[in-house]
């Protein structure tokens, strides 16, 4: 017999944790190669991490809602295979090794959005303590407008009373049907008497909200990254330095959109960002499209939208920048030989996650679809698995899905370029022609890279992407798209 650790594995570039919400197994059960073990929730999905082997579950080192940091021996799993020569009095020095450099994270101490009014009383059943919730339920709150004190009185179906997507999404139905009222006035109430401040409803209050609002309950507490930008050094603004006059509202950002936050700062300051700037003829490409989305659809089942033939242009410019398809470690510059693009979406939350085209020089414009939509609609569902956003060496995103004609886009660390498409526009355009310049109707859009200019040059990076703009302009439209299946 053998015992075999199971990791957290490695859920994205930027992801350096996660939260248990849910173990399916229990010390002694068996379990098979991937059965699902554990969910877990990170700032950007929900996910479900299935066991790497099968055999039976001897240990769990980590109880619901702690916070593991990734690469953590999280559980362990006797398998049946050649005997196990390691002594018992070795394991359990391995085992206090691992306590020691990654030890089990209580609740109290490291759950994100617990309430920062440590005496306000919201009892469960069968909890004193706050509660706990998942980013992805308390994105859903902050975008339908519950509050916090909402959140904490809503019944749970989840695991010790956790309130699941579904729960949310039920009691947000049932608040907009009229069947149910928040009551928010009667914890507003608690708050205020066991801090000791005197409260008016919203229609006696005389003076603007101040920043004593932001330890209320009835917004969403912060996690704290010790950023204050007021002092220059690319950190958030301390609320008691700001100004507020007029009619304002504070609100707390959620916990994905602090990560968020944190991450940009931290590539802003990590990557010295040039930005470069070109526009594309993409007529032939819109050509084509509409010829054939039809019969492309009909035939191979999936939608032909103009991301996948943007993908294919890109992955094939690709091979020919190495520089481009990198990443700095140190002073070491690490070619990567794998061309995985990854993809910007646009949750419904109103957040973006990353989802990653493997190969994406390898696949078809057929495959290319698919694998857009696929990805697309996984992450729109929380259906996304680890490994779907793992593994990026260059990053893509669409402003022009949100109308806009050009950005200026942050790198995703440790990538060294990120390309932005914008919106595609019908304008008149000077064409040259065997008898002379005209004036024509064509379709065009602006292409705008941010690069890293510790590795690449200006020379580079405009190089690339004009070679991009070139290919996108150089599309066949009169190309027939089953004979590369």
């Amino acid at each position: 017999m053998s015992v075999v650790d199971l990791i957290l594995p490695k859920l994205g570039e930027s992801i350096m944790e996660a939260t248990i919400l849910k173990w399916h197994k229990a010390v002694g059960d068996t379990i098979q190669l991937d059965e699902t073990l554990l969910d877990i929730a990170t700032d950007k999905v929900d996910s479900e991490i299935p066991s790497t082997t099968a055999g039976t579950i001897t240990e769990i080192l980590f109880e619901v809602n702690a916070v593991v940091p990734i690469g953590t021996v999280i559980a362990r799993i006797q398998t049946s295979g050649s005997n196990d020569s390691t002594p018992k009095t070795e394991k359990v020095q391995v085992t206090e090794i691992i306590k020691e450099t990654a030890p089990a994270v209580t609740i109290a101490d490291e759950v994100p959005f617990t309430p920062s009014v440590s005496n306000v009383e919201m009892q469960q059943e069968n909890s004193n303590e706050a509660r706990f919730f998942s980013p992805l339920v308390l994105n859903i709150a902050q975008n339908e407008g519950v509050s916090f004190n909402e959140l904490q009185l809503i019944p749970g179906t989840g695991s010790q009373g956790r309130v699941s997507k579904k729960d949310i999404l039920h009691y947000i139905a049932q608040k907009k049907a009229g069947l149910i009222q928040a009551p928010i006035n009667t914890v507003q109430t608690v708050v205020a008497e066991n801090n000791n401040v005197t409260t008016q409803t919203q229609a006696q209050a005389s003076v603007p909200p101040t920043t004593s609002n932001a330890n209320s309950s009835n917004t969403f507490p912060p996690a704290d990254y010790g950023f204050n930008a007021s002092n220059g050094a690319g950190k958030f603004a301390s609320p008691d330095e700001v100004i507020i006059t007029g009619n304002t509202e504070i609100i707390e950002m959620d916990r994905m959109r602090k990560l968020i936050a944190k991450h940009m700062v931290e590539s802003v300051q990590t990557s010295p960002h040039v930005t470069s700037f070109v526009e594309a003829d993409v007529t032939n490409m819109v050509v084509w499209r509409e010829k054939v989305k039809q019969l492309f659809e009909k035939r191979e089942g999936t939608k032909l939208t103009f991301t996948p033939m943007f993908m294919e242009c890109i992955a094939k410019v690709l091979e020919q920048f190495l520089y481009i398809n990198c990443s700095l470690q140190g002073e070491n510059i690490i070619l990567k030989k794998d061309i995985n693009i990854g993809m910007a979406t646009a949750l419904p939350s109103g957040n973006l996650i990353v989802p990653v085209i493997k190969g994406a020089n390898q696949l078809s414009i057929v495959g290319l679809s698919k694998a857009v939509n696929n990805l697309a609609n996984a992450a729109r569902n929380n259906q996304l698995k680890p490994q779907d956003t793992q593994g990026g060496t260059f990053t893509v995103t669409n402003v022009g899905t949100f109308g806009s004609i050009m950005g200026t886009p942050i790198i995703p660390q440790p990538q060294v370029a990120i390309l932005a498409l914008g919106a595609v526009k019908k304008r008149p355009v000077v064409i040259e022609t065997p008898s002379g310049d005209a004036i024509l109707v064509r379709h065009m859009m602006y292409l705008s890279m941010s690069y890293d200019h510790r590795i690449v040059d200006g020379a580079m990076g405009s190089s690339f992407l004009s070679a991009v703009a070139k290919a996108f302009e150089q599309w066949d439209p009169n190309r027939q798209w089953f004979q590369y299946v």
